[in-house]
């Protein structure tokens, strides 16, 4: 029995609108309803500066979404990721982004989200800390226990909440840009902002800090390249399915802020975003339709996180199973179930993990934690597209970047100034962060004499 779960290999069950609900299952959840107060708090509540903010977020998610793209095409192999910055940099860069991954950035997404789902219930049913985070284990355990069983029903259920999720967002859309009565000041002046005065150094430095904000909304693109193994056709709709889901998220999120600032004044949303009560869309949706609008938009929010957390729990386990199949994480971990082609040891230790941080964490402390850690691995991997390039070069590229190496230094000049100025801005949050991965350097160090890593060369690596 055991042979056969070894000998156990992934099953290609995703199509292109499954990697298009996976892209967007990921990266529409809870962020689109209550990040906007953040962002909207660090431009000092302009409502213009706010939105620059959320289309510069898309544009820089985008033009990393068409590296990912690149690399997802040519090299469609589980692990993502972990793969990419193994071949392109050191095993122990590929081994630190899977342990960070696995200690907190990825376990965190699933923690962080399974709470989301279940906080934005607490007024209404007056939940207490400890009712959220146990609902939120259970959570956990459910789409667990529905993703052991084989992608394809992971998938199917993405799908579903991929339909599900948008619906409230146009309905907010739609009421807000036809119904609403306020008129928008769409000026991008720094006046009145903490930034006047400051020249253009004190505006990059306000905007950017904002739009760093915003990158936690679009977190989640840079998940497909994980499960590209399991696509039928990786090559042609792995970057497709980025791409289309990258440009709908971007105009949806645009439009959805533009929505609240036509229903809502300033001073509505200033007091509400002072006192904690930062889930404007809920606030839209009640103004509008009543209590049966912000039930409305609260089920479909709640279904927009689950289908995030059933998708967190869907790929994630493929990094690890990639890190333990080259001798760097336990070996259980490598075996694949013959019949549901599921990696079940990576599966399970994955929601252990995520459930151990919902017992010692709070919502706000994973978010502030996860977002610097995150942002600094995936510019390291955008710029393994030109290491790639030159390490590789017979290597079968069906897909490139548009606008070839130039747009990968632009996308990667971009994160580093948002890189930066968080630092700056939010310095113990981001320093907290990436202890993390000193802390990786001594596992890789342990599994690599223990199991004897080498570094990983998968097919296709002339």
């Amino acid at each position: 029995m055991e042979e056969k779960k070894q000998n156990g290999h992934f099953k290609k069950v995703i199509g292109l609108f499954g990697g298009i609900s996976l892209v967007a299952g990921m990266t529409i959840g809870s962020g689109v309803y209550y990040l906007g107060s953040y962002v909207l708090e660090r431009v000092d509540y302009s409502f213009g500066l706010a939105l620059l903010c959320w289309i510069i977020g898309g544009v820089i998610s985008i033009l990393g979404g068409l590296c990912f793209a690149e690399l997802g095409a040519s090299r469609p192999i589980a692990g993502g990721m972990t793969i990419y910055l193994s071949e392109a940099y050191h095993p122990a860069l590929g081994f630190i982004n899977g342990f960070s991954c696995f200690v907190l950035t990825c376990s965190g997404s699933i923690a962080a989200l399974a709470m989301a789902a279940v906080t934005g219930f607490k007024g209404t049913l007056g939940l207490s800390d400890l009712a959220i985070k146990i609902i939120a284990i259970l959570i956990i355990l459910v789409f667990t226990a529905i993703n052991l069983r084989g992608a394809k029903l992971g998938v199917v259920f993405q799908n579903f909440t991929m339909v599900a999720r948008v619906i409230p967002l146009i309905l907010i859309i739609l009421m807000g840009l036809f119904l609403g009565d306020q008129s928008v000041d769409l000026s991008l002046s720094m006046e009145g902002t903490r930034a006047e005065g400051g020249g253009i150094t004190g505006a990059i430095s306000m905007i950017g800090f904002a739009t760093f904000a915003s990158l936690w909304a679009y977190e989640g693109w840079t998940n497909l390249n994980t499960v590209g193994e399991e696509m039928k056709n990786p090559k042609r709709d792995l970057p497709l399915a980025i791409i289309i889901s990258l440009g709908f998220i971007t105009l949806v999120y645009t439009l959805f802020q533009f929505a609240i600032y036509r229903v809502l004044p300033a001073d509505t949303i200033i007091p509400m975003v002072q006192s904690g009560d930062i889930y404007l869309g809920n606030a839209v949706a009640e103004k509008l339709m009543g209590g049966f609008g912000k039930g409305l938009i609260l089920a479909g929010m709640t279904i927009g996180i689950l289908g995030t957390v059933n998708g967190d729990v869907l790929v994630f386990p493929r990094t690890y199973y990639a890190m333990a199949k080259e001798g760097f994480f336990p070996k259980k971990l490598a075996e694949i179930d013959e019949k549901s082609g599921v990696p079940v040891a990576a599966t399970l230790a994955s929601s252990a993990m995520a459930i151990l941080l919902v017992v010692f964490n709070s919502l706000q402390s994973l978010t502030d934690l996860l977002i610097t850690l995150s942002a600094l691995l995936n510019v390291l991997c955008i710029g393994a597209v030109i290491i790639y390039r030159k390490k590789y070069p017979d290597l079968e590229r069906p897909y490139k970047v548009w606008g070839g190496i130039p747009t990968v230094i632009l996308t990667i000049i971009f994160f580093g100034i948002l890189l930066v100025n968080n630092f700056i801005e939010a310095p113990l949050a981001s320093i907290e962060g990436l202890a993390i991965p000193v802390i990786g350097l001594f596992f890789y160090a342990y599994f690599k004499k223990k199991n004897g890593g080498q570094d990983y060369k998968g097919e296709g690596i002339e």
